[in-house]
C-alpha cells in the first residue's frame, strides 16, 4: 500500500509521523509524497491555535472532496482523531530497527502528554497526562539514530520538563557520542531550565539553544494563564542564561492579547526582549479554544489588537536577531547540513539554531554531516560562509 503523510504542528507531531513512516516501511508499505499516488493519506493534525486547527480542517475537507475514494486517516491533536494502526502488507523485514532516516536531523520523542492545566491550552485533552518514554527505550533509539549516521538528535515531547529528572536524561544522551549534537525542543522556565543552562555550558555537543515556553512577561497574565512560574522567575532565569551562555540563542513562545491583557501587561512582555537576549520568538495572537477556561474569561480583546501586539513583539525579536547574527561574522560555526543544492553549495543549522548558507567543494554527499564554516556575512534568514 502507498501511504502519504501530511504533518501539521510541532516537532512532537513530526517525530511521531516519522516513526509511523518507519514502521510502515518495515511492514512492507511504500511512503509516497503525492496524494494522488497514495492509497492511504494520513493527516497528523494540530489544534494548538485556532489558525492551526482551521488549516488542518480545511486540508482534510479539501482532500476528502478531491479524493472521495481514498482512505483518509486523521490522527494527532484534533477532535475525533484516531490512533494510526499500520498492519503488515507482507513479509516483514527482520533484524532491522524502525529508525526514521528521511530527515537530515533525527527527532527523538521522550515524553507525551501534560499534567499542567494552563487555561488557554486544549492539548492535554487530546494527549492526556504526562507519560515518559522509559529511559532505556530512549537511549536505545538514540543509539540507533547515531548508528544510522545522524549527527544531530532533536529531543521532543509535549512537556519535556515533566520527564522525571530531565537534565539527567539530557546528560546521558550527550555522553553517548561526542560527535552527535543534542538539541532540545521547547522547555518550561522552571527549575530544570537552570540545570539545562548549566549542562549547555558543560557539554560541548549540547546545542547552545534554549527555547522557553514563556507566554507572557506580565505576572497578572501568567496568573490568569495558570503558568507554574512568576515574572520574577523569568527575569532571573534569562539573566542567568545571558551570563552563563554568552553567544547562545535564547528563544521563546509568546501569546499576545490574552483575555484581559492591558497595555501595561503587553509592555511588560516587550520588556523581556529589551532586557534579555531573546532572538528566536514564536509569537501567536491568542485564539479561543472551545473547552478551555480562557475561552470563558472576560476581557476578550479585538483580533486586530491581538495581531498588532504580536507584530510589535515580533519586530523587537527580529531586531534582536539582526544584532545576534552579526556576532558570528569572521568566526567559525558548526553546521549540520540539511540541504545540498550542488557540489559547491549546501545549507543547514548551526548549534545556535541559525540558518547558514555554505559554499565549498565536494559537498554533494554532505547531507546529515557536520561541517565547519567560516562566516563571511549575514542574510535575511541567517548567515553565509565558506566550508573550511
Amino acid at each position: 500500500m502507498n501511504i502519504c503523510f501530511d504533518t501539521f504542528g510541532c516537532r512532537l507531531n513530526r517525530a511521531e509521523a516519522l516513526e509511523e513512516e518507519a514502521q510502515a516501511r518495515l511492514k512492507g508499505h511504500k511512503i509516497v509524497d503525492s496524494h494522488q499516488e497514495a492509497d492511504l493519506i494520513v493527516i497528523r493534525a494540530c489544534s494548538v491555535t485556532g489558525k492551526a486547527q482551521h488549516d488542518c480542517e480545511t486540508e482534510i475537507a479539501r482532500l476528502k472532496e478531491k479524493y472521495p475514494n481514498k482512505r483518509i486517516w486523521v490522527t494527532g491533536c484534533i477532535k475525533d482523531a484516531k490512533p494510526l494502526v499500520i498492519r503488515e502488507a507482507g513479509k516483514v523485514a527482520t533484524g532491522l530497527v524502525h529508525v526514521p532516516t528521511r530527515t537530515a536531523r533525527a527527532y527523538l520523542k521522550v515524553q507525551d502528554g501534560c499534567n499542567s492545566a494552563c487555561t488557554y491550552c486544549i492539548v492535554p485533552k487530546f494527549r492526556g497526562a504526562s507519560r515518559p518514554v522509559p529511559f532505556e527505550d530512549v537511549m536505545a533509539k538514540a543509539r540507533a539514530f547515531i548508528a544510522t549516521g545522524y549527527r544531530e538528535i532533536v529531543v521532543t515531547g509535549c512537556n519535556l520538563c515533566q520527564y522525571p529528572r530531565f537534565p539527567d536524561l539530557v546528560a546521558a544522551l550527550c555522553d553517548l557520542d561526542g560527535e552527535c549534537r543534542i538539541r532540545l525542543g521547547s522547555v518550561e522556565p522552571g527549575p530544570f531550565a537552570r540545570e539545562l543552562v548549566d549542562l549547555m555550558a558543560e557539554k560541548p555537543n549540547l546545542c547552545r539553544f534554549l527555547h522557553l515556553s514563556i507566554q507572557s512577561g506580565s505576572q497578572r497574565v501568567l496568573t490568569a494563564m495558570h503558568r507554574p512560574y512568576t515574572a520574577k522567575d523569568l527575569d532571573k532565569l534569562l539573566e542567568y542564561a545571558d551570563q552563563t551562555l554568552p553567544g547562545a540563542c535564547l528563544g521563546c513562545d509568546i501569546i499576545s492579547g490574552f483575555p484581559g491583557e492591558s497595555e501595561l501587561d503587553h509592555h511588560q512582555t516587550m520588556g523581556l526582549f529589551a532586557r534579555h537576549n531573546l532572538v528566536n520568538a514564536h509569537v501567536f495572537p491568542y485564539s479561543e479554544r472551545p473547552g478551555t477556561i480562557a475561552a470563558m474569561l472576560p476581557g476578550r480583546l479585538p483580533r486586530e489588537v491581538r495581531r498588532s501586539r504580536a507584530r510589535e513583539i515580533a519586530q523587537i525579536a527580529s531586531a534582536n536577531f539582526v544584532r545576534f547574527k552579526r556576532r558570528f561574522v569572521r568566526k567559525e560555526v558548526e553546521v549540520v547540513v540539511e540541504n545540498v543544492r550542488d557540489d559547491r553549495n549546501c545549507s543547514g543549522w548551526t548549534g545556535e539554531y541559525v540558518w547558514c548558507e555554505c559554499q565549498g567543494r565536494g559537498l554533494s554527499g554532505a547531507r546529515k554531516s557536520k561541517v565547519k564554516v567560516l562566516v563571511a556575512g549575514t542574510s535575511d534568514r541567517g548567515l553565509v560562509g565558506k566550508v573550511v
